[in-house]
């Protein structure tokens, strides 16, 4: 299209949408980045299906969400991901499973979970995304990546977690026995504004490039690991942080982290403002 700035690796109607915030990205690009993705939730409706998978049932973490693609919509601008106190039959419910997926008949709660198909993954950059969070007990918003292949050999980045009062900013890679191996940082809500925190919206950075990852929100650094420390221990003994991560955006209930979802406030929403990827322009 004449005049528009094609941006590599997305599909036309995000290219119209990144020539409509052209002025703006281009100017909060880091020196030497260029805009490489970008959703701006821009149009009322479903998330855009060419971009996003969406999770469905019990997924991980014994979780007390069921996954649905019906509970993330955009709206106002915002990608909206709703929790929902609703009951939904499980239908691979089974009386005599041990599996936790299989053996609770129903699920309480629905929330949604969007993951980037394989061909929206990055290898390093800049990643912005600016989201507001509700820091009630029993709900665990996350944005976060995985590579391709096996977890926690494809390496896993959270941005974003919020459970146990505090934001979490983790990288993992597989450490011995292949068991996952952690480099946490963690932030109390006291320190950053309580529960008054959570009435506006706040923005979340990666930096990453080959050398080290570097998680912060709003400027505030929460985490800094190097490259060099991610070595898997098993199978190839290399870093997975060499290779594609893609994006995941979700809010879960409950679960082996996330407190008492009992204890929360329904409807709940989780609201996405944008989200950018920039990368270095000889990349």
């Amino acid at each position: 299209m004449a005049g528009m700035k094609f941006v590599p690796g997305i599909s036309m109607a995000l290219a119209l949408c990144v020539a409509a915030e052209e002025e703006t990205t281009a100017g909060d690009a880091p020196a030497g980045y260029q805009l490489v993705f970008s959703q701006e939730f821009s149009e009322d409706g479903p998330p855009d299906e060419e971009v996003w998978h969406f999770e469905e049932g019990f997924t991980r973490n014994e979780e007390d969400q069921w996954y649905q693609k019906e509970n993330a919509f955009c709206e106002g601008g915002h990608l909206v991901i709703e929790a929902r106190r609703e009951k939904v039959v499980n239908p691979h419910y089974r009386e005599d499973s041990r599996s936790w997926r299989r053996s609770r008949p129903f699920a309480e709660y629905t929330s949604a979970s969007l993951h980037s198909k394989p061909e929206y993954a990055w290898t390093y950059g800049w990643f912005e995304i600016r989201a507001k969070i509700v820091t009630e007990e029993g709900l665990w918003p996350a944005i976060w990546t995985t590579g391709h292949g096996r977890w926690p050999h494809a390496g896993e980045i959270d941005l974003m977690e919020y459970y146990n009062h505090g934001l979490l900013a983790n990288v993992a890679w597989a450490g011995p026995g292949g068991r996952a191996k952690w480099d946490t940082g963690y932030l109390p809500m006291a320190e950053i504004g309580g529960e008054d925190w959570d009435q506006e919206f706040h923005t979340w950075v990666m930096e990453w490039t080959p050398e080290k990852i570097v998680l912060s929100v709003d400027g505030r650094v929460l985490n800094t690991t190097l490259l060099k420390d991610t070595v898997n221990e098993v199978g190839e003994r290399k870093s997975p942080f060499h290779e594609p991560q893609r994006l995941r955006l979700n809010l879960a209930l409950g679960g082996d982290r996330g407190g008492d979802p009992d204890k929360a406030s329904y409807p709940s929403r989780y609201l996405i403002d944008y989200v950018r990827v920039y990368q270095k322009k000889d990349d």
